[in-house]
């Protein structure tokens, strides 16, 4: 093995912040990190003119750094409270733990335990839930615990309440519904804000309803598409991560677009979890700033 084989990346930290607009503020985020001996690794930042909002990512290499992970928060916490600023601070070697929720398709589930697998992301997924056993045996195979949770109207808030007891017990960051076939109350979404990450197709509100697929097939749509967001009250209406596209043709049959669909879902989920626990998104309302 080479010197290079032996290269171990180094320690860093993130700084998510939004506040209002001023001058100097990369200036005094960027003095924070040098006074304290921090080399800045990457630099993002955005105003919205319409609101009046300043928006950064920032991340910096923890080697030689004056303040320990643990008291980084504390630290800063003053800086913050200056800027009227809501804000976070993530270290590399805190990985985010993942709960998955499913029902019975399983190409998202599939595509995030693969990439999980491959080391593509730095996460722990310490169990996926389910309101169907179809998928179990799936996640036996990458040694998930599956725990399933069916939901009827009359069971519906027990068995929330039962599930975010099982999500506090393993300390989860964050739930990806990767086509999970239940509408959450507004009691399981306060929960969690910001932190339930959901995919469905991009014909809502046009194909509302069953068989979306079949009903755009039978309007011959052109452009099929899927978005992936954050969970809101508002059903399917929540902050924007990730969305993509493809061209539909006449020559397409009802299963091409189920099968373009499908793969557009996986792809787009992923995208959104990777940006998500990349510490890459800040919700500005109902839109997000994602930092590329």
């Amino acid at each position: 093995m080479n010197r290079i084989d032996n290269l171990q990346p180094s320690l860093s930290a993130i700084l998510l912040l939004a506040c209002p607009d001023r001058r100097g503020l990369v200036s005094r985020l960027a003095h924070f990190i040098f006074e304290h001996g921090g080399n800045i690794l990457d630099l993002d930042e955005h105003v919205d003119a319409g609101s009046g909002m300043f928006f950064i990512r920032v991340s910096w290499s923890m080697d030689g750094f004056s303040i320990p992970a643990s008291d980084l928060e504390e630290v800063f916490r003053p800086l913050g409270r200056e800027f009227q600023a809501r804000w976070s601070i993530h270290t590399a070697e805190t990985r985010e733990r993942v709960a998955l929720f499913v029902s019975k398709y399983d190409h998202c589930l599939q595509e995030i335990l693969w990439r999980h697998r491959t080391g593509e992301f730095q996460i722990d997924i310490p169990l996926i839930i389910s309101n169907h056993p179809d998928l179990g045996p799936l996640a036996r195979h990458y040694g998930i615990a599956f725990h399933v949770y069916p939901i009827t109207s009359e069971n519906k808030l027990d068995q929330e309440q039962r599930e975010l007891e099982l999500l506090r017990a393993h300390r989860i960051d964050t739930v990806v519904l990767a086509r999970y076939m239940q509408v959450l109350s507004d009691r399981f979404v306060d929960a969690m804000p910001e932190r339930v990450i959901n995919i469905h197709h991009s014909f809502l509100p046009a194909f509302s309803g069953g068989n979306p697929y079949r009903q755009a097939f039978e309007r011959g749509v052109k452009i099929i598409g899927a978005t992936s967001h954050y969970v809101t009250a508002e059903l399917d209406e929540g902050p924007i991560i990730e969305q993509d596209i493809v061209r539909i043709s006449h020559k397409d049959t009802l299963p091409d677009l189920v099968r373009k669909g499908r793969d557009l879902e996986r792809l787009v989920l992923a995208r959104a979890l990777s940006r998500h626990v990349e510490h890459r998104v800040l919700v500005n309302g109902r839109k997000t700033i994602v930092f590329e």
